[in-house]
């Protein structure tokens, strides 16, 4: 049922054009573990699914196929002489029960299709022709996939060069909730909880639907992040491990990345990459990063330094992994309701709060009015990391206008002191000194509760809250 969809709404369009463009369509779902892949497809298109299944994970071709002969039998196909063999004969079995359905518009989900390719099986080809001698001549058939192996999707399917080339006719990157979905859909859960907890359970678990299921509202968001997280028993205790397994092969390549990542907090460039981890320079490199960036571990970005053109980046995005390197890794003793208020807490705020204003950067630009406006997004830095001037976000306009922002976590009205109004202005003049940019400049500070009053906060011209962020 399409009212349960919380949020979705840019999905929801293109779905509900897919299903009424009178075409036949192959589509690609792909997106991140839990994300919501599987629920997002079978509640759209509840009334038009004639037929869906899922692969199996570390199962046999034999096992695969029997399950995709049981789904058959379960949507209501005739019982077979004998189950199929090989993938052609079960793609032949899926056509004529195709045939079968009046349905005007007949949707077919292929969930988890990744585990369904086992080694030497046959499934791609087999899907080639199912699709390119058949399905793609039927007008009325929407032919859905959907794979948390992002690394088989990229490789397999979207990036396809044999007879798959060219062959899908949508793709959908599915994300995580934006702040304002977690609040709605915490809120249809019956949670009562304010703004600030909701970002700081964003900063812990990022919006990921099947994360903010698991939330018991009898209990506070402290305690609920104990149960999951520090408990030895906690339902989310070896997430980790498991989300990259399941997302990419060769998993371990793809840890380094992070793990390397995890220690920089304004990025590293792919060469400081290769030197951290020891991961060879080539394609296979290349492949992994564009991997972690369609799934939205990471960002590329640019960063400028002054009297240098702007470096291309790598920037760990995810917050689940940062909170997992901060607090959960090696089986760290410790529990949440400890940490939080401490010195450990605010550290790792101050850096997830400026990941969170990136991840809500179009929110930001909609607070400022500017929402239409083309910009760049950077960081600057005159000096070395923690020396010299540094600011977290330049939103460099094409209206010859400069946000220089800076962004600061904090549980109550910002405070700007004499001290820290010098270090401000310190910023703004060797930002107009040393970044040659010629645009007007606009401070602005990016915090939870907004800016105190004062003799020294006439450094800042414009204040994006917390609340801005939420806006949908």
């Amino acid at each position: 049922m399409k009212e349960r969809i919380i949020g979705r709404k840019s999905e929801k369009i293109l779905l509900d054009k897919i299903l009424n463009s009178g075409k036949p369509e192959f589509v690609a779902v792909c997106g991140r573990r839990r994300v919501g892949k599987t629920f997002l497809i079978r509640e759209f298109f509840e009334d038009e699914l004639v037929f869906k299944t899922a692969g199996l994970a570390h199962e046999s071709k034999t096992r695969q196929l029997s399950a995709f002969y049981d789904d058959l039998l379960e949507a209501g196909m005739e019982k077979q002489e004998q189950r199929p063999s090989d993938w052609i004969e079960a793609f032949s079995l899926l056509r004529q029960f195709i045939k079968q359905s009046d349905a005007p518009r007949k949707v077919v989900l292929l969930d988890e299709l990744p585990w369904m390719d086992t080694p030497k099986s046959g499934f791609l080809s087999a899907l080639e022709h199912f699709w390119n001698v058949w399905g793609s001549n039927r007008d009325d058939l929407v032919l859905i996939v959907c794979g948390s192996a992002t690394s088989w999707m990229m490789d397999k399917l979207i990036n396809n060069h044999g007879g798959l080339h060219n062959r899908l006719t949508r793709q959908l990157f599915l994300e995580p909730f934006m702040l304002g979905e977690c609040e709605e859909f915490l809120r249809h859960r019956g949670f009562i909880t304010s703004r600030y907890d909701i970002a700081v359970l964003y900063m812990i678990l990022g919006g990921i639907p099947y994360y903010l299921e698991l939330l018991d509202p009898s209990l506070s968001l402290v305690q609920n992040i104990d149960q999951m997280l520090f408990r030895p028993n906690g339902v989310l205790r070896g997430e980790f491990s498991n989300l990259y397994a399941a997302l990419f092969r060769n998993s371990e390549d793809y840890i380094k990345v992070v793990k390397a990542l995890s220690d920089k907090r304004k990025g590293l460039s792919r060469n400081e990459i290769i030197a951290s981890t020891g991961i060879k320079s080539g394609f296979g490199l290349t492949t992994l990063l564009s991997n972690l960036e369609s799934c939205g571990f990471i960002r590329r970005y640019k960063s400028m330094e002054a009297g240098r053109r702007k470096m291309e980046l790598y920037q760990l995005m995810d917050f689940f992994t940062i909170f997992y390197f901060h607090f959960i890794q090696g089986g760290k003793n410790m529990s949440w309701e400890n940490v939080v208020g401490e010195a450990k807490f605010f550290s790792w705020a101050g850096i997830t709060f400026e990941l969170l204003a990136i991840h809500h950067i179009r929110k930001i630009k909609q607070a400022l009015g500017i929402l239409g406006v083309m910009s760049d997004e950077y960081t600057w830095q005159c000096g070395d990391e923690g020396h010299g001037a540094q600011v977290d976000l330049i939103i460099d306009r094409k209206d010859f206008t400069v946000n220089l922002c800076e962004i600061k976590f904090s549980i109550s009205t910002f405070s700007i002191d004499k001290q820290y109004e010098m270090v401000l202005r310190n910023k703004i003049s060797k930002f107009i000194e040393f970044s040659r940019n010629k645009k007007s400049v606009i401070p602005t500070l990016v915090t939870t509760y907004g800016l105190e009053k004062n003799m020294h906060s006439g450094v800042i011209a414009r204040v994006i809250l917390l609340d801005d962020m939420f806006v949908q």
